[in-house]
């Protein structure tokens, strides 16, 4: 659920949605989402001074306090 929920909003942000590639590693108490998109379109996904990035934090952090659950977003290169 979370999983799908990130990589709706990346592949909405980005030029190739077909690069987007979204893993969700679960933990005990964590689950981490990392996030893979192409190289040009990282700075899409970031944002100016990482508001974008944030705000899919965001998003991600009230989606999993609502599943009692706790997430971390990572955006890898």
């Amino acid at each position: 659920m979370l999983k799908d929920l990130i990589e709706y909003v990346a592949r909405s942000l980005v030029d190739n949605p077909d690069a987007v590639s979204v893993k969700e590693i679960e933990g005990e108490q964590t689950s981490v989402i990392e996030l893979k998109v192409a190289k040009e379109d990282l700075g899409k996904v970031i944002g100016k001074q990482g508001r974008t990035a944030r705000a899919m934090r965001t998003i991600l952090g009230a989606a999993s306090t609502k599943m009692r659950k706790r997430s971390v977003l990572e955006i890898l290169e």
